[in-house]
Protein backbone atom coordinates (compact mmCIF):
# COMPACT_ATOMS: atom_id res chain seq x y z
CA UNK A 1 0.00 0.00 0.00
CA UNK A 2 1.54 3.79 -0.86
CA UNK A 3 2.10 6.25 2.25
CA UNK A 4 -0.76 7.94 -0.07
CA UNK A 5 -3.40 5.59 0.37
CA UNK A 6 -2.01 4.10 4.10
CA UNK A 7 -1.85 7.93 5.83
CA UNK A 8 -5.78 8.05 6.21
CA UNK A 9 -6.01 4.45 8.30
CA UNK A 10 -2.57 4.89 10.24
CA UNK A 11 -4.04 7.85 11.45
CA UNK A 12 -6.90 5.91 12.64
CA UNK A 13 -4.98 2.99 13.97
CA UNK A 14 -2.53 5.76 16.09
CA UNK A 15 -5.34 7.77 17.63
CA UNK A 16 -7.60 4.32 18.46
CA UNK A 17 -4.64 3.51 20.52
CA UNK A 18 -3.97 6.92 22.20
CA UNK A 19 -7.87 6.90 23.22
CA UNK A 20 -7.39 2.56 24.14
CA UNK A 21 -4.79 4.00 26.75
CA UNK A 22 -5.87 6.89 28.03
CA UNK A 23 -9.46 5.48 28.94
CA UNK A 24 -7.16 2.65 30.49
CA UNK A 25 -5.46 5.29 32.88
CA UNK A 26 -6.78 4.92 36.45
CA UNK A 27 -8.94 8.18 36.86
CA UNK A 28 -8.85 8.04 41.00
CA UNK A 29 -5.16 8.40 40.52
CA UNK A 30 -5.05 10.88 38.10
CA UNK A 31 -6.84 13.03 40.82
CA UNK A 32 -4.55 11.68 43.39
CA UNK A 33 -1.55 12.97 41.29
CA UNK A 34 -3.38 16.61 40.79
CA UNK A 35 -3.95 16.85 44.27
CA UNK A 36 -0.18 16.50 44.81
CA UNK A 37 0.57 18.83 42.47
CA UNK A 38 -1.42 21.71 43.89
CA UNK A 39 -0.18 20.82 47.36
CA UNK A 40 3.60 20.60 46.24
CA UNK A 41 5.63 24.29 47.09
CA UNK A 42 7.18 23.26 43.56
CA UNK A 43 7.37 20.12 41.54
CA UNK A 44 9.96 18.47 39.23
CA UNK A 45 10.43 16.06 36.26
CA UNK A 46 12.34 13.62 35.56
CA UNK A 47 12.96 11.11 32.58
CA UNK A 48 15.17 10.65 29.70
CA UNK A 49 15.11 10.57 25.63
CA UNK A 50 11.64 11.14 24.28
CA UNK A 51 10.08 10.99 27.62
CA UNK A 52 12.20 13.64 29.06
CA UNK A 53 10.83 15.91 25.79
CA UNK A 54 6.96 14.94 27.29
CA UNK A 55 7.67 15.99 30.55
CA UNK A 56 9.46 19.10 29.44
CA UNK A 57 6.00 20.49 27.54
CA UNK A 58 4.22 18.94 30.48
CA UNK A 59 6.24 20.90 32.94
CA UNK A 60 6.65 24.28 30.90
CA UNK A 61 2.21 23.45 30.71
CA UNK A 62 2.45 23.50 34.18
CA UNK A 63 4.19 26.34 34.64
CA UNK A 64 1.88 28.61 32.55
CA UNK A 65 -0.70 27.39 35.11
CA UNK A 66 1.16 29.61 37.68
CA UNK A 67 3.11 26.38 39.60
CA UNK A 68 6.76 26.39 40.33
CA UNK A 69 8.27 23.42 37.58
CA UNK A 70 11.14 22.53 36.75
CA UNK A 71 12.85 19.91 34.53
CA UNK A 72 15.70 18.17 36.88
CA UNK A 73 19.19 19.18 35.04
CA UNK A 74 18.23 22.15 33.78
CA UNK A 75 20.70 24.86 34.39
CA UNK A 76 18.13 27.16 36.54
CA UNK A 77 16.81 23.74 38.42
CA UNK A 78 16.76 24.74 42.42
CA UNK A 79 16.69 22.64 45.13
CA UNK A 80 13.96 19.96 46.28
CA UNK A 81 12.61 19.62 49.32
CA UNK A 82 9.96 17.73 51.62
CA UNK A 83 7.28 20.09 50.33
CA UNK A 84 7.77 19.44 46.82
CA UNK A 85 7.13 16.78 44.18
CA UNK A 86 8.93 14.66 41.68
CA UNK A 87 7.44 13.21 38.69
CA UNK A 88 9.65 10.54 37.23
CA UNK A 89 8.65 9.50 34.00
CA UNK A 90 9.85 5.88 32.67
CA UNK A 91 7.40 3.49 30.89
CA UNK A 92 10.25 0.56 32.14
CA UNK A 93 10.51 1.77 35.26
CA UNK A 94 14.00 0.60 35.61
CA UNK A 95 15.49 3.29 33.31
CA UNK A 96 19.01 3.78 35.30
CA UNK A 97 19.01 7.99 35.47
CA UNK A 98 15.24 8.20 36.23
CA UNK A 99 15.61 5.60 39.02
CA UNK A 100 18.82 7.50 40.37
CA UNK A 101 17.28 10.56 40.95
CA UNK A 102 14.09 9.04 42.70
CA UNK A 103 16.11 6.55 44.96
CA UNK A 104 18.33 10.15 45.89
CA UNK A 105 15.22 11.72 46.35
CA UNK A 106 13.61 9.57 48.39
CA UNK A 107 16.76 9.17 50.47
CA UNK A 108 17.97 12.47 50.81
CA UNK A 109 14.71 14.78 50.86
CA UNK A 110 11.90 12.34 51.23
CA UNK A 111 9.27 14.28 49.28
CA UNK A 112 6.17 12.79 47.15
CA UNK A 113 8.03 10.96 44.13
CA UNK A 114 5.08 9.98 41.26
CA UNK A 115 6.44 7.51 39.08
CA UNK A 116 4.32 7.69 35.42
CA UNK A 117 5.23 4.51 33.55
CA UNK A 118 3.94 1.19 31.95
CA UNK A 119 5.60 -1.79 33.95
CA UNK A 120 3.53 -1.84 37.56
CA UNK A 121 6.28 -4.08 38.88
CA UNK A 122 9.16 -2.09 38.06
CA UNK A 123 12.10 -1.03 39.98
CA UNK A 124 10.52 2.28 40.47
CA UNK A 125 7.63 0.82 43.29
CA UNK A 126 10.68 1.19 45.75
CA UNK A 127 10.76 4.92 45.42
CA UNK A 128 7.66 6.16 44.36
CA UNK A 129 4.48 6.75 46.90
CA UNK A 130 2.24 5.66 43.74
CA UNK A 131 2.35 5.00 40.29
CA UNK A 132 0.04 6.71 37.52
CA UNK A 133 -0.39 3.92 35.16
CA UNK A 134 -0.40 4.38 31.01
CA UNK A 135 -0.86 0.80 30.30
CA UNK A 136 0.78 1.10 26.89
CA UNK A 137 3.17 -1.98 24.88
CA UNK A 138 6.69 -2.16 26.70
CA UNK A 139 9.48 -3.90 25.36
CA UNK A 140 8.26 -6.27 28.85
CA UNK A 141 5.25 -7.40 26.48
CA UNK A 142 2.88 -7.65 29.62
CA UNK A 143 -0.61 -9.94 29.34
CA UNK A 144 -2.69 -6.00 29.87
CA UNK A 145 -0.48 -3.60 28.05
CA UNK A 146 -1.93 -1.82 25.01
CA UNK A 147 -0.99 -2.79 21.95
CA UNK A 148 0.55 -0.60 19.45
CA UNK A 149 1.93 -0.93 15.50
CA UNK A 150 4.06 2.28 16.31
CA UNK A 151 7.94 1.68 16.55
CA UNK A 152 9.18 1.10 19.73
CA UNK A 153 7.60 3.33 23.04
CA UNK A 154 5.88 5.95 20.68
CA UNK A 155 2.67 5.12 22.07
CA UNK A 156 3.90 5.96 25.65
CA UNK A 157 5.57 9.43 25.07
CA UNK A 158 2.49 10.09 22.98
CA UNK A 159 0.08 9.16 25.81
CA UNK A 160 1.70 10.92 28.52
CA UNK A 161 2.56 14.54 26.57
CA UNK A 162 -1.68 13.92 26.20
CA UNK A 163 -1.68 13.10 29.77
CA UNK A 164 -0.18 16.37 31.21
CA UNK A 165 -2.03 18.39 28.62
CA UNK A 166 -5.35 16.80 30.28
CA UNK A 167 -4.44 17.09 33.89
CA UNK A 168 -3.57 20.62 32.84
CA UNK A 169 -7.36 21.27 31.66
CA UNK A 170 -8.49 19.44 34.62
CA UNK A 171 -6.61 21.59 37.21
CA UNK A 172 -8.05 24.70 35.46
CA UNK A 173 -11.56 23.22 36.06
CA UNK A 174 -11.07 21.77 39.29
CA UNK A 175 -10.19 25.35 40.91
CA UNK A 176 -11.27 27.47 38.60
CA UNK A 177 -8.60 29.12 37.03
CA UNK A 178 -9.12 32.12 34.17
CA UNK A 179 -7.96 30.73 30.81
CA UNK A 180 -7.62 34.28 30.38
CA UNK A 181 -5.58 34.84 33.05
CA UNK A 182 -2.41 32.36 32.08
CA UNK A 183 -0.95 34.89 29.64
CA UNK A 184 0.50 36.49 32.43
CA UNK A 185 3.08 33.37 33.11
CA UNK A 186 3.55 33.10 29.04
CA UNK A 187 7.03 34.10 28.11
CA UNK A 188 6.74 37.74 26.53
CA UNK A 189 10.43 38.00 25.36
CA UNK A 190 9.41 36.15 22.07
Amino acid sequence: MSIEDNYLPTCARVLEEIMTALQAVDADQLARTARAIREADQVFFVGVGRVMLALQMVCKRLAHLGIQAHCVGDITEPAIKKEDLLIVGSGSGSSLFPLAIARKARETVDCTIIHIGSNPNSPMREFADWMLRIPVQTKLYLPDEVASIQPMTSLFEQCLLLLGDILAKLLLEEYEIDMKSLWQYHANLE
